[in-house]
């Protein structure tokens, strides 16, 4: 029996006037996930517990079989693994974000313009990290490099006891109400300030700036945690896995439970990543005889956080032309049994542009099941099913087994 995650990062939506009351999932062309849907089973899963932030980390953990609430140390961590920093048990990781902010002298009163600086390539990220820390010191903190806007900063000796915000979750607000608050609050403020000073007039911002695009001129720093603790995937559920992603923090999961992370090329995060590659990625770790494979796909999440609704609309078009179609046909023409999970992690609604802990809509689908439910894959329909899952970390139960 073979095993594919079909993950859709924030792919569920509510319906939008501007959309014609519809959602994405409801407009997007996505006939092979809808086959599957038909022939399968569909209904929603609670994948954010009320005692935790509705972020992808945990999220994620929850689909793996991960109970959120026993196995999450924070975010941060989890790229730190992916990024290969070693962690102590003294150490406390925060996550480090590229952002765009707007011109105030005043730091508090600025306002957070992109989360992302324009998708920001991870070269000139790279220089810009590379720049900071070569201007920049503070005792006992070391800043790293990851993929485009998404950076690590380890603080030996720090605190998690700090109020700390994703800077997506404040899109064109204000950062006053926003600013670091707890232990060490006054440091991690410091690096954000000094970071501010040093980027506004870099090189590469001002010729960001010059072709129209955002510069990345402030770090804003979030997702405090440490040292993670996770189980071995081979372990826990008997089975071989390979985890397909963009992020570090997938990327980081994977690594963290003793997954195979395959690097796909051209793989970036956003609409315009590699979406053949992680088909054939998938179906290459299939050939070698890996039995579980989770290919997550962040675009549609993306689109969310920038309102663009005919991003996300495209993203699910071409996650179930370019992903879905070609993995399960190879998977119906090796003569395998197979059983196929389809889900988002969390919605990242288009008009609140960031994470919801709304149920997810999930459709399970057994090569060996004679017949389905008969409906497509919508929000609505899995709702209408009446099938819930009060725990998102049952939904690896559930596909493993084919019941609760």
């Amino acid at each position: 029996m073979k095993y594919v995650v079909f993950l859709g990062d924030g792919m569920a939506d509510v319906p939008s006037s501007a959309l014609g009351g519809k959602t994405p999932l409801e407009l997007a062309d996505k006939p092979n996930i809808d086959a599957l849907c038909e022939h399968g089973i569909i209904g929603l899963a609670k994948t954010i517990d009320d005692s935790l932030s509705p972020g992808s980390d945990v999220a994620n953990l929850s689909v793996l079989g991960y109970d959120p609430t026993v196995y999450y140390t924070g975010r941060s961590p989890l790229e730190a693994l992916s990024i290969g920093v070693a962690l102590s048990d003294n150490d406390v990781t925060f996550r480090a974000n590229l952002v765009t902010v707007s011109d105030e002298s005043d730091y508090a009163e600025k306002t957070m313009v992109d989360y992302s600086s324009g998708e920001i390539t991870t070269e000139e990220a790279g220089e810009l990290i590379a720049y900071l820390k070569e201007h920049m010191s503070f005792p006992h903190i070391e800043l790293h490099a990851g993929i485009s806007y998404r950076h690590l900063l380890v603080w030996d000796g720090g605190s998690t006891n700090v109020s700390l915000t994703p800077p997506h979750d404040i899109s064109d607000k204000k950062v006053t109400e926003y600013l670091p608050k707890g232990d060490g609050a006054e440091t991690l403020l410091a690096i954000m300030k000094k970071s501010h000073e040093l980027l506004s007039d870099h090189p590469i911002n001002k010729a960001r700036i010059a072709r129209g695009l955002n510069p990345a001129n402030s770090l804003w720093i979030w997702g405090e945690g440490r040292k993670p603790q996770l189980d071995s995937f081979r372990e826990k559920y008997g089975l071989s896995g390979s985890m397909i992603s963009a992020v570090d923090l997938l990327k980081g999961i994977g690594k963290g439970t003793g997954m195979n992370v395959v690097e796909v090329p051209g793989a970036t995060g956003n609409i315009d990543t590699n979406f053949d590659g992680k088909a054939e990625a998938a179906i290459n770790e299939l050939k070698k005889g890996q039995e579980f494979i989770y290919i997550h796909v962040e675009a549609p999440d993306e689109c969310g956080h920038h309102g663009d609704a005919e991003g996300k609309i495209e993203s699910i078009g071409l996650i179930d032309k370019k992903i879905v179609g070609p993995v399960v046909s190879y998977l119906k023409e090796s003569g395998e049994d197979f059983r196929i999970l389809v889900t988002p992690d969390h919605p990242t609604p288009l008009a609140i542009k960031t994470h919801s802990r709304a149920e997810v809509p999930f459709v399970i689908y057994d090569s060996g099941a004679k017949e389905g439910l008969g409906l497509s894959y919508t929000e609505a329909n899995a709702k209408q099913t009446g099938i819930y899952l009060d725990k998102g970390y049952q939904l690896m139960q559930y596909l493993l087994n084919g019941e609760i």
